[in-house]
Order: C-alpha cells, then structure tokens, then sequence
C-alpha cells in the first residue's frame, strides 16, 4: 500500500456507527485463534522474501494452494504475466478459495501475498535495497485468511466466501507497478455472472502490529461507507470499539481502490502506525514474526469471523 499526501481535515464520526449495539458474538460461531494465524505468519517468513520470479515466491504458492486444497471446496489459480514500467516481466497467482460456491449471497475477502523487493523506508540507507521480510506487510493478512480457510473447513459458513490472496500488490517501486493482482481481479468482475459477484469487500493489510488501531481508512469511508459501517459495528458487538475507532483517518491507495473503481465496494482494514505512529517497521527489514502480535491477529480474526457467521 502506499500513503497518500491527503488527509482529512476533520477527525469525524462516521453516521450509523454508535447507538446502541447489541454485545457478544454469535450463538454457536466458532472462534478465531490468534496464535495459530501467527505460526502461518513464521511459517511465510521462513520461506524467505515473497518476490515475484523468486524461490520463495515460488515457495509460498506450493504451500498456499495444498493448504488451501485440503480445506476449501473450489480452488482458482490465476496465473498471469504482467510487464512493468521498467519492462520487467513478472508472472503472478491471484488465488482464489471459495466456499459454497453454489451461494448467491458471497462475501470477498482479500489480502495480498507477495513482499516488497526493496527496503525503501529504511533509515540505513545500506539496507534500503534489502527485500522486506514481510511478516506484517503480506504475512498477517494471508495469514488471517489461511485459518478462516480452516475454521471454514469444519464449520460451514451461512453465505458463500470468496478468500482472494492477491499477488504483485507491492511489486512498485512506483503506485504503476503495485495492486496488479487486485487490478487484474477488477477487471474480471465484470464478467462474474450475478451468482458469482460478491456483494461487497473486505480487505485485510498489516493487520498484527502488536498496538493495533483501525481508524475507517479515508477512501473506505468514501466509496464504501455501509460496508464500513457493518464491519466497524460487528467490532463493537465483539467489545473491540477501542481497536476500531469510529473516525475517519489517512487515505491509503491499496488493493480496495481497483475494487471500488469498479464498482464492488470494499473496505480495508489497516493499521498504518506499525512500530508506532512514525510507522518504523513499514518497507524495512524490520518486518519480522516478533514484531506481529498474535492477540492482534486474534482481534481482527474475531471480527472477521463474526462477520461471516453473522451472515454477512
């Protein structure tokens, strides 16, 4: 993802999201255990850096798809090349696991699996051209998915789910080259028959620093603000309110942006103060397994999995 220059001028509160909510999760839903997301953050990392043409790219797909394989009932491999700006050419998976496939009602949920090629906000300019390990930026995400794959496995969901790990999201270095996969997956929704369209997005990015806040990012609010509505209510049912506050912060280019040009709204949960409100762990070498929390993972992973045993 990357950060953009315009903020919004007024902290503010968004209109629907307070009153009187009903508390605790749902009857008989299962729960969402943030240590065993966290063992599929180390895992990723010790694959080595996810890029694009390398071993450890190659590494996580392998795993990823039997994993995936094991749980889901519909498994898609989008395989694809795409050439950047500086004429590299890269082939990238878009993967998508879905489950009830035969469901009209369906609910997207994303993240992207690959990690940046270069440390571009390093402090030490000798590390700026070292990959990021991407334990964070990358791993928390894919790895919040991965146990819903599991959690979904042995208890059916009540809507068809869409899990969508997304590659080339932070290729760059420029804004041109990043998000490929999510453009990639816009451009097809056109063509998904009305049964297979999502009614709407969830996106899930650096989701495990270890003091986590998720302010409703900028052009979430904007271009999907009853989809933010209904996430940021399920966090208060599940008593999160502190984690997910009812204000309206930074607007982030990511992977929701393609989604929402074309037409299917969708949020992005992200916690864009990693290391704390300088963001020191973002784009550096920093990004390792101890800096992501497993309780963090487990708060995002509660209110995800509310969402969808909830009914969506």
């Amino acid at each position: 993802m990357r950060s953009s220059l315009s903020y919004l001028t007024t902290v503010l509160v968004i209109a629907g999201c307070g009153g009187d909510i009903p508390q605790g999760p749902t009857p008989g839903r299962p729960s969402f255990e943030g240590q065993q997301a966290h063992d599929l953050v180390e895992l990723q990392v010790s694959f080595g850096p996810r890029i694009p043409g390398t071993v450890g790219h190659d590494r996580q797909l392998r795993w990823m798809l039997a994993r995936l394989d094991s749980f889901a009932p519909e498994v898609i491999a989008d395989t694809f090349t795409y050439v950047t700006t500086y004429s590299d050419s890269l082939t990238l998976v878009n993967v998508l696991a879905r489950y009830r496939p035969e469901a009209e009602r369906r609910l997207l949920l994303l993240a992207h699996w690959d990690t940046r090629p270069r440390a571009d906000q390093a402090k030490d300019p000798a590390q700026q051209e070292l990959p990021v390990p991407g334990a964070n930026d990358g791993g928390s995400g894919t790895a919040v998915l991965l146990e819903l794959a599991r959690i979904m496995s042995d208890a059916l969901p009540p809507l068809g789910i869409d899990l969508l790990f997304v590659d080339g999201e932070d290729y760059g270095p420029e804004p041109a080259d990043m998000f490929i996969g999510a453009r990639r997956y816009a451009d097809q929704l056109s063509l998904l028959s009305p049964a297979m369209r999502p009614m709407y997005g969830v996106l899930l990015d650096m989701v495990g620093d270890a003091n986590p806040s998720f302010p409703i990012e900028g052009y979430s609010a904007q271009h999907a603000l009853p989809v933010v509505r209904k996430v940021w209510r399920t966090a208060a049912r599940l008593g999160y309110s502190n984690f997910f506050p009812e204000s309206v912060g930074i607007r982030l280019s990511d992977d929701h942006i393609p989604l929402n040009e074309a037409g299917l709204q969708t949020v992005d949960i992200i916690d864009f103060t990693y290391g704390g409100s300088d963001n020191i762990y973002w784009h550096t070498p920093e990004d390792l397994p101890s800096h992501v929390s497993a309780t963090t993972l487990e708060i995002v992973g509660e209110v995800i999995t509310e969402l969808i045993y909830s009914g969506g």
